[in-house]
């Protein structure tokens, strides 16, 4: 029987709402020179960016619940739905969530859905609703804890919880909290240096509710320096549909002009910054990123 749990995201658009205005009224009246702030343009494009994202986030869930429902019939496995068990679903859910994070920025053809929401180079409340409209990429991560028994109803649950608790840490007014905050959840402090274009902040601080997980598997940076968002090649646009695919055109692009099918997969599989050895050069790429992207189109 399916659980009985309640739209998390829907509920919270209200809230949603008013923290957005209040940052703007803050801006308004309380300027912050160093801070991104708001621009309308790109404002727009990061609220179209979200209603998109729900139309698509439709579409792609049909195939999604067929597989979750698939894997889930077969397994013998079932966590009951009680308050402690979505507790320990929400911190499983979280731990899944990092990994997907973690590979959404490491290999290009999943970096191509996630660049939408490092497009921005404002970070604000309205930067969380920039979401990609082709996340049909993120369910395999979350096969594993179906296997193990948890409802996909369940699991969209603790998803849209993880999802809600993030909205709050896209923003530049909140200052680094309390130390013993910072050490177990992401704040606006680690996720505005996930958001930075630096090298030093390339690609760190996953953690989706928890930082702990950044902390354990090494990817964890503090906030030293005010950083600077949006990408090491930024995108001069703010057409939505542009925003959307400009990464998968950049791809399309590569493996065009690829010379064998060795580097078409590398402009595929490795990492953003991925450049394929040149001549007398060693031939073992680089299995993390580059710092920068390189001349050709792939953005970071």
């Amino acid at each position: 029987m399916e659980p009985n749990l309640p739209d998390v995201v829907l509920w919270s658009i209200p809230a949603f709402v008013l923290l957005t205005v209040v940052e703007m009224v803050s801006y308004r009246f309380h300027p912050d020179e160093d801070a991104a702030g708001y621009d309308a343009r790109d404002a727009a494009t990061s609220v179209t960016m979200g209603l998109g994202s729900l139309v698509f986030d439709l579409l792609w869930k049909i195939p999604i619940v067929a597989v979750y429902t698939a894997v889930f019939e077969l397994t013998p496995l079932r966590v009951p739905v009680l308050w402690w068990t979505v507790l320990l679903m929400l911190l499983a859910q979280d731990f899944f969530y990092y990994w997907s994070h973690r590979g959404h920025h490491v290999v290009r053809v999943l970096w191509a859905c996630h660049v939408v929401h490092h497009s921005s180079r404002r970070f604000n409340l309205t930067t969380a609703l920039r979401q990609p409209w082709t996340s049909l990429t993120v369910w395999p991560f979350y096969v594993p804890l179906i296997a193990l028994g948890v409802h996909p109803a369940a699991l969209a649950f603790c998803s849209a919880v993880n999802l809600v608790y993030q909205f709050w840490v896209h923003t530049e007014r909140v200052d680094k909290l309390p130390r013993p905050f910072e050490y177990v959840l992401n704040t606006p402090s680690h996720h505005r240096v996930h958001h930075a274009s630096q090298g030093g902040y390339l690609d760190r601080n996953f953690g989706g509710i928890l930082i702990v997980w950044d902390r354990l598997f090494r990817s964890f940076t503090p906030e030293t320096e005010r950083p600077v968002f949006g990408l090491t090649k930024n995108i001069e646009t703010n057409n939505p549909l542009r925003v959307a695919t400009h990464e998968y055109a950049a791809i399309a692009r590569d493996v065009r002009a690829a010379r064998n099918w060795r580097e078409r997969a590398g402009r595929v599989f490795r990492g953003p910054g991925w450049q394929p050895a040149g001549p007398g050069a060693p031939t073992a790429a680089p299995a993390a990123p580059a710092v920068t992207a390189p001349a050709a189109e792939p953005t970071r």
